[in-house]
């Protein structure tokens, strides 16, 4: 039974008082960092649970083996479970929409980390139920709101603090994706780098010890091999990376046309009467099961696909025809708001686009060719770094899923090439034109990562030379007198004193006059310095805001060199703002 304490907690919303003990402790960073490894478990198994169940309703939807399907079922499980899906998100679970990846951001810089514990049990159910029916999505982004959800809802029930609970959301979100993707460092990667946006000691541990225990907790169910079955890999020639530019140029514009046909078909289909919208995941689950009939490869999220292209069982047209099918088929699922990610069948693009450009090198020049399978490889890669514009994600990753790292090389030049073609294109990423499109306006993580920073020697100007204005320098070991005679025709009546030892003190007319009433002229500066009049100093690499940060009242601050301290120039707010409207005018 309940004391009076604790009712009267509940009442009032705070947690009772065997709670409030456990959160003093937590308030201690080194057991906030426990708290990251039991979400990464918690979260972990729910992923598990998550796997399971699209595995499940893919057997008993479509039958056990992949082959000879029956055709009413290829027709029929893609419609059905669309019509019920649209059902389900329409009618119970608005905010199991979409991939995931956007709505976790929304949460961490919208809604203070606030994800509803509805759209956690939607986005399993409805995820799984679309992507085990056939529409070409994959797991890996529903993962990652799922975790991200998970840890939202640890954040209230231990009524963490708002800064606290924003940093549970992306800790959730590494959790989600690393147990789905069996690959911690490219989730902890993604999740920097594309869903919080910075790097900080405080986030990078958490984020890390939740990917590694919710990966463990995958390991311990799947096993701990890689995702994929790559051949072996040796570079023959410097010649073969001709061929791995090609295949940067084709993933970069096979990533422009998904990018492009997905963000056209979703705003089209989003223009239609609101009833329509019950509609469309039937609709794309149709055409996508006539496709299937055809190709049943495009189907899912094609992981087994992928790994047969990589043991070269698909001729080279066959694997630009499933790379093709595989784009409209994604774009109309997605599209559709059917809930789905779109990892797995941007690996399964690039996979087949890959392949192809393996394939049929080795049919024009089998002597340099390398395995069909280490191309595929690359493609995964390139179309990663072409589609979702994250490109030290799409290296680690392909290095994880595979377990290769010779093949680094021709990853980074074809990832390079496509991400250049893709950025050239289409400026704005795919994420952050489809958050546009449902109306919110979330920072754009690549825009912070391209954006060029001022430093302070964008700013300073110099101190000695014509037309600098320079301000008068003294040494310490000179007298009042000096200081006082330069400071009378000086710029702000304003004086630098060189105390030594990268010391600087700043001086003016109304701080020497005492001294010269006093008639202490002749005193040497030293003697006479205060500690308050000590200016802080810049370094010509510094960010510029750290004048901001560092000026306070002072009218300029003294920019040295960091060996031997000698002064190169100085830096006013003036000066400051004026390099910043320049930038922004550029």
């Amino acid at each position: 039974m309940s004391t009076v304490s604790e009712t009267a907690a509940k009442i009032h919303g705070e947690p009772p008082p065997h709670l409030r003990r456990f959160l003093r402790f937590l308030r201690q960073d080194r057991l906030f960092f426990a708290l990251a490894i039991i979400i990464g478990v918690v979260s972990g198994l729910a992923v598990v649970a998550f796997r399971l169940l699209i595995e499940a309703l893919t057997r008993h939807l479509f039958g056990p083996t992949e082959f000879h399907r029956p055709l009413w079922r290829l027709l029929a499980a893609p419609v059905v479970g669309g019509l019920l899906v649209a059902y389900l998100v329409g009618r119970w679970f608005p905010g199991a929409r979409g991939s995931g990846i956007n709505q976790t951001k929304a949460a961490l810089y919208v809604y203070d980390g606030y994800i509803s514990f509805r759209t956690v049990v939607g986005k399993f159910l409805t995820a799984a139920l679309a992507i085990g029916s056939g529409q070409s999505l994959g797991p890996e982004d529903p993962s990652l709101q799922v975790g991200a959800g998970i840890a939202s809802l640890f954040g209230r029930k231990l009524k963490l603090s708002r800064a606290r609970q924003r940093l549970l959301a992306p800790m959730g979100a590494a959790a989600g994706l690393a147990a789905a993707f069996n690959a911690p460092i490219a989730a902890v990667l993604f999740v920097i780098e594309e869903v919080v946006g910075r790097w900080s000691s405080g986030v990078i541990g958490a984020v890390v010890l939740a990917a590694v225990s919710s990966t463990v907790v995958a390991r311990a169910f799947f096993g701990d091999h890689p995702l994929f079955s790559v051949p072996p890999f040796e570079l023959r020639s410097g010649f073969e990376l001709l061929f791995y530019a090609v295949l940067g140029v084709v993933g970069g514009f096979g990533s422009l046309l998904f990018v492009k046909l997905l963000l056209w078909l979703r705003k089209w289909q989003r223009e239609l009467p609101r009833w329509t919208h019950f509609f469309q995941p039937a609709v794309a689950g149709l055409v996508i099961g006539v496709i299937g009939i055809w190709r049943p490869e495009i189907m899912g999220a094609g992981y087994v696909d992928i790994n047969r292209a990589m043991g070269g069982a698909y001729l080279w047209p066959i694997l630009f025809t499933l790379s093709l099918l595989k784009i409209l088929a994604t774009a109309l699922s997605f599209s559709s708001g059917a809930p789905g990610g779109m990892f797995a069948p941007t690996l399964f693009i690039g996979a087949m686009m890959g392949g192809g450009v393996g394939a049929l090198e080795n049919r024009l020049l089998p002597h340099f060719a390398a395995p069909v399978g280490v191309y595929a490889l690359v493609g995964m890669g390139t179309a990663f770094a072409g589609i979702l514009r994250a490109p030290m994600t799409s290296v680690f990753m392909v290095i994880e899923v595979s377990g290769s790292y010779d093949i680094v090389l021709p990853l980074l030049i074809s990832n390079a090439i496509a991400y250049v073609i893709a950025r050239r294109w289409q400026p704005e990423p795919v994420f952050e034109l489809l958050t546009r499109q449902d109306g919110l306006v979330l920072p754009s993580m690549e825009e912070k990562r391209e954006e060029q920073v001022l430093h302070v020697e964008d700013a300073m100007r110099p101190n000695a030379g014509p037309g600098s204005r320079g301000i008068p320098v003294v040494s310490a070991e000179r007298p009042v007198r000096e200081a006082w005679m330069a400071a009378q025709t000086a710029p702000r009546k304003f004086v630098l004193v060189d105390g030594g030892g990268a010391q600087w003190y700043g001086v003016t007319l109304d701080l020497l006059a005492p001294m010269v009433v006093r008639a202490e002229e002749e005193r040497p500066l030293r003697e006479v310095l205060r500690p308050e009049w000590r200016l802080p100093v810049l370094y010509p690499d510094q960010p510029l805001e750290a004048f901001l940060r560092e000026a306070g009242d002072e009218p300029l601050l003294p920019v040295i060199h960091r060996a031997h301290g000698l002064l190169l120039g100085v830096l006013t707010l003036p000066d400051a703002l004026a390099a910043y409207r320049t930038h922004t005018g550029e």
